[in-house]
């Protein structure tokens, strides 16, 4: 694996070898930190921009405990801390942080605006999230499933929701690219894009894996090892879309009944936050407006023994860690 000055922008860019030895790397890192090995040393001196457009609690504490445990200082900046794309170019924003920062960190909205920081920066840029893709998960996501079930060859992978987007997205072309199984099981309005369908099939047919798009639970969770869900609407989409998302894909909440056709070892995951119950603003608004507690996730699965979402949002830490370690570790 050489990554060294590269940048990190979407799945479709990496290989399968690329993938498997981030996690390795990933694994490697959260064992060292376990038993208390210093990593102060391994970028010491560097100094790396996050720029935050949408706010996060995981990929922004991540990108800050991964970069500081490796000797490396960051520089916070939120929707009001720049110009970047109001006063100034994206293109200009690059070639100004590209000369001060060793790294630069992006989450925010369309994946031509990362694509750009990358192509004028002169440095490693890495995707925290966009509208497209969210390629930093998916290094924490395999690793947690390698971890739970040994192995990732061969894994009946399931994502039930909205898979038109980031997450749909990069899981998908994932799991094609490292031989696993991989399932969308949504109303067909909400299948992801028929072109990517394509690239992932082709990978799967090289890898012995496989892509299978249904609009029926029982037939896509039978035997699944791996059930995965997210938000049904995402940070940014307007509050009219609420009504229709959740007409479309109330029948994909992950619930006991669809875990009762999965495989008995089956873990649940989400990439957080999850609208499990009434404890958020947000979960109120949507209890007040439709009558549901929960949405994607009944509390039940969640808090249920199947459900691995913690130890998913800490291998966030370990594998940007893994990414930047990667990218600019000569």
């Amino acid at each position: 694996m050489d990554l060294y000055g590269k940048s990190f922008l979407k799945m479709t860019d990496l290989s399968a070898d690329e993938i498997e030895g981030l996690i390795d790397l990933s694994a490697r890192l959260k064992d060292e930190k376990k038993k208390g090995i210093s990593q102060l040393d391994y970028l010491k001196g560097k100094n790396i921009a996050l720029i935050f457009e949408k706010t996060s609690t995981r990929t922004r504490c991540s990108f800050e405990v991964a970069a500081h445990d490796m000797g490396m200082q960051t520089t916070y900046l939120d929707p009001k801390g720049s110009q970047i794309g109001k006063k100034e170019s994206i293109k200009d924003t690059a070639r100004v942080l590209g000369r001060m920062f060793d790294g630069i960190e992006y989450r925010g909205f369309g994946q031509e605006i990362v694509e750009q920081l990358a192509k004028y920066a002169g440095v490693p840029v890495w995707n925290g999230l966009t509208n497209e893709s969210h390629p930093t998960q998916m290094i924490a996501d395999m690793l947690t499933i390698k971890e739970h079930l040994g192995r990732l060859k061969g894994v009946r992978f399931v994502y039930m929701g909205d898979a038109r987007y980031n997450m749909g997205n990069s899981l998908m072309v994932t799991c094609a690219k490292l031989g696993m199984d991989f399932v969308a099981c949504t109303n067909k309005d909400y299948f992801p894009d028929s072109h990517l369908v394509e690239y992932a099939k082709k990978q799967a047919d090289i890898t012995g894996g496989s892509v299978t798009l249904t609009e029926s639970v029982e037939e896509a969770c039978a035997g699944a090892d791996v059930i995965y869900t997210d938000v049904w609407v995402s940070m940014g989409e307007p509050e009219n879309v609420w009504k229709e998302r959740i007409k479309a894909l109330k029948p994909y909440q992950v619930n006991e009944k669809a875990l009762s056709y999965a495989s008995d070892s089956v873990i649940f995951m989400h990439c957080l936050p999850a609208f499990h119950d009434l404890d958020t603003t947000i979960g109120r608004q949507i209890n007040e407006k439709y009558g549901l507690r929960e949405m994607e996730v009944t509390d039940e699965v969640f808090e249920g023994p199947h459900s691995v979402v913690f130890d998913e949002a800490e291998n966030r830490m370990h594998s940007i860690k893994a990414i930047i370690y990667a990218t600019m570790k000569k």
